[in-house]
């Protein structure tokens, strides 16, 4: 039987035991209720999915699909899109369950067991940046969505990805990409028996000057993996080094109207001097054995970020450049077991802690031209410390019905020294959240879920603990510290597990209050209550051995839930519908020989303002690849935004000020362009 592409919702469990979100979190006891036979590598495995909103990508999946960034592996979420606002080397723009998660805030990520959600950020609660990441040496990605999730806490409203590591190489390889633009691409990944263990080597290095006519990106990003995997005290242990550095030109959002005037063209740029770089090291461990799980990470990261949006707004003679820095260092670890319950057979209670530190040594705003600061907005030290313990409870009540409760502590600390002494402070918090799930198999292709679950997210550190606002230096209020949600959840899986998986999910969301960056202060402080409810369908066909099909559609209603005179219940930068769809076909139908990918993915528009009074264009956008295979190498071309679509990757609207214009400036949409169409070939050698 010829091999299929690996990829699944929901019917595919998540398998891998990921220390910052363990296995149990999705893992059924072992008993009969699932066997999931996996397409593309004949070999099976059981285990269970608590809602219908879980997946797994075999990360040989993950980099057959074309795709213009690292970040949009995060398309293979059902519902997921990801876009950009500014230049190519900082955290994309992550949309889902009608959250514009800008770069985190209530969607956690975590590679090999490390958080990459920033708390306290100089760039925004929750920042989150993946271009650290190596998409060849990911083994797997797997994925939820809602507040059901006893393991996970801090900013998964919304959901979460959790990327995991290969620890082993089928083969060593090399690929080189060249494309438009400047565009050029080496990564080698190397395997060596070394003392007993395994070591794997993965090697980017990737330059691209982008499509934008006054400004060169002047990419120059270098990534390094290095990791060891060896079988000590009757388990395995692998320890991982990963080395990030990168530094680019940024082409930000632009003003609608200077594009309509003939000020700039649609690939131009008002501020062409912004930018920034970014660094990120990390050394990190995991032990995995039959009685114990453990893991710990040390990180060092740091960004450097100019930017514009209002140009010339606050500031008509120097313009209103500014610069956001972050510099910290992030240590952390869990440990959990899990045990047999006696209630029944294959019942089972898995419980464990986490601890993480930020020690962040500068977050910082400052007025600058040039690149050069000329003033401080605000410039602080802040020391970060949570803890958390958490269990849940897998029972089987059933061959049919099985229940899942489970329940979470976390405990927030943290200590606030500001450059204006009267924002200087520490604040502590501790949230309680409960969760439970019920599954019920109707038939053996037909399974139902019910959910219900408490989650939540922090707020900055400089927002609990201000008091004056330090631009105007107007007595302001703190913000809490931990922000609780309330999520419900009913869905359906369908799949024969040979050649079809349909998934459908119905939720809703709660919000005790929403997260709004204020970009004049530099912190992230709380706005008001909302909630979300939507519907979402995905579908994925085998058909034979030449074709595969999926289908994914997410629809999202989002509003204030309070009233407030002067402004409208709807949430800014919210995405209603999103749609994608891809096709592949094979020639051969051991998927050797030649290959064809057409992929679509159309975003509606956007909500910009709390009235809805603006509605920015749609988004649709379709990505081509021919592939040639061989035993020992391929060569793919892409071709992305094969229509050549000059429509808008993100929207905004607020107020900017060009020269020449009213001192109040004027309210414009703003938009960040998709790149126009361009041409990547890639081979890649196997050894």
């Amino acid at each position: 039987m010829a091999s299929q592409p690996t990829f699944y919702t929901t019917s595919l469990c998540i398998l891998a035991a990921f220390n910052t979100a363990p296995s149990f979190a999705t893992d059924d006891p072992d008993s009969n209720i699932e066997h999931i036979r996996i397409k593309g590598n004949s070999t099976t495995k059981s285990g269970e999915f608590v809602s219908a909103s879980q997946g797994w990508v075999s990360g040989e999946t993950l980099v057959e699909r074309p795709m213009l960034r690292t970040g949009e592996m995060l398309e293979f979420i059902p519902g997921m899109m990801v876009t950009q606002h500014s230049g190519s080397g900082k955290a994309n723009q992550y949309f889902l369950r009608g959250f514009n998660l800008d770069h985190g805030t209530d969607f956690t990520v975590s590679v090999d067991g490390m958080p990459i959600n920033m708390r306290s950020h100089g760039h925004g609660q929750g920042y989150s940046d993946l271009n650290f990441v190596i998409p060849e040496a990911i083994d797997n990605l797997s994925y939820f969505k809602g507040t059901y999730y006893a393991n996970i806490g801090d900013f998964s409203s919304a959901g979460g990805a959790f990327f995991e590591l290969k620890n082993s190489l089928s083969h060593n390889s090399a690929s080189f990409s060249l494309g438009e633009n400047g565009y050029q691409r080496i990564v080698s990944l190397n395997q060596a028996d070394i003392a007993g263990g395994k070591a794997i080597a993965a090697i980017e290095y990737q330059t691209f000057d982008g499509p934008w006519t006054d400004i060169n990106e002047d990419i120059r990003k270098k990534n390094a993996n290095l990791r060891y995997i060896n079988e000590i005290l009757d388990g395995e242990l692998s320890i991982n080094v990963m080395l990030y550095d990168n530094k680019w030109n940024s082409a930000d959002q632009i003003p609608q109207r200077a594009v309509e005037s003939g000020i700039i063209d649609s690939l131009g740029s008002i501020d062409t001097d912004v930018g920034g770089e970014s660094s990120r090291y990390s050394v990190s461990g995991k032990y995995t054995s039959d009685s114990v799980n453990a893991s710990f990470y040390a990180i060092d990261t740091d960004l450097t970020l100019f930017s514009n949006f209002t140009y010339f707004l606050d500031n008509p003679d120097v313009s209103d450049q500014f610069e956001q820095a972050d510099n910290r260092q992030i240590y952390g670890g869990e440990v959990y077991t899990s045990v047999p319950l006696s209630i029944s057979a294959g019942s089972s209670l898995t419980f464990g802690g986490q601890w993480r530190f930020d020690d962040i040594n500068n977050v910082g705003l400052y007025r600058t031209q040039n690149l050069q600061r000329t003033s401080t907005i605000r410039e602080d030290a802040i020391k970060s410390n949570s803890y958390a313990l958490f269990a849940q409870s897998n029972i089987v009540l059933t061959d049919d019905l099985s229940l899942t409760l489970g329940g979470r502590y976390d405990y927030l600390d943290v200590e606030v020294e500001s450059d204006l002494d009267a924002n200087s402070g520490s604040e502590n918090d501790g949230i309680f959240t409960l969760k439970a799930a019920l599954k019920y198999m109707l038939s053996d292709e037909l399974t139902a879920f019910a959910n219900i679950g408490q989650g939540f997210h922090s707020n900055d550190a400089r927002g609990a603990t201000i008091s004056i606002d330090p631009v105007s230096l107007d007595a302001t209020a703190p913000a809490p510290l931990l922000v609780k949600s309330l999520g419900y959840e009913t869905g359906l899986n369908f799949t024969n597990n040979k050649s079809f998986n349909v998934s459908a999910a119905l939720w809703y969301l709660e919000l005790d209050s929403e997260l709004v960056y204020v970009g004049d202060a530099g912190f992230t402080e709380a706005s008001r209550p909302s909630e979300r409810y939507g519907a979402e369908l995905s579908a994925y066909y085998w058909f034979g051995h030449h074709l595969t099909a999926d289908f994914e559609a997410a629809y999202t209603k989002a509003r204030f839930s309070d009233a407030v005179n002067g402004e409208g219940d709807y949430i800014d930068g919210t995405v209603p519908g999103v749609v994608s769809a891809g096709a592949t076909y094979y020639q051969q139908s051991n998927q050797q020989g030649f290959s064809y990918t057409l992929r679509a993915r159309y975003l509606s528009s956007r909500t910009v303002d709390s009235f809805d009074s603006i509605t920015p264009p749609s988004t649709f956008i379709v990505n081509t690849q021919i592939a040639y295979k061989q035993a020992d190498w391929d060569l793919s071309l892409e071709i992305l935004n094969t229509l050549n679509s000059d429509d808008h990757d993100i929207d905004y609207f607020y107020a900017s000020r060009l020269p020449g214009e009213p001192e109040e400036g004027i309210e414009d949409l703003h938009y960040h362009p998709v790149e126009p169409r361009s041409l990547r070939l890639t081979y890649r050698l196997h050894y």
